[in-house]
């Protein structure tokens, strides 16, 4: 099979890599169906416990015109490197892979992760952006 290689350092893969792992974990033991929050409370007791560095409700500005327009929050940025957005929805629909990309852009991150825990398989949720 052939493999394409990452733009991505080896580091940053591990790092997305024990991040998924994190979700998994959280999935496997609440199954899906509930809240967001409840997803996000859990993932961050899930980071905490394996000693991976992260920032919950991180808030970036957002410019225009050299102007500041607001603050955008970002679920988690873990490692100081991957956005990561939590979701609990019947279905992605394509504002929240545009809403990743933009999150990933105001904050000059490269990795993105949108997990949607309302699946019966995680897998299933998982979207993985790179820019």
């Amino acid at each position: 099979m052939l493999r394409i290689p990452s733009p991505l350092s080896d580091e940053l893969e591990k790092l997305i890599y024990e991040t998924i792992g994190c979700c998994i974990a959280v999935h496997r033991a609440l199954g899906p169906g509930l809240l967001e929050h409840i997803y996000s409370k859990a993932v961050c007791l899930e980071l905490a416990a394996r000693g991976i560095s992260f920032e919950r409700e991180k808030r970036y500005p957002v410019i225009y015109r050299g102007e500041l327009l607001c603050h955008q929050c970002l679920d988690f940025v873990v490692g100081g490197d991957i956005v990561l957005e939590i979701k609990s929805v019947e279905q992605l629909a394509l504002i929240h892979h545009s809403q990743l990309l933009s999150y990933m852009r105001v904050a000059r991150l490269r990795a993105g992760l949108l997990m949607n825990f309302n699946v019966t398989v995680l897998q299933d949720g998982l979207n993985r952006k790179v820019l």
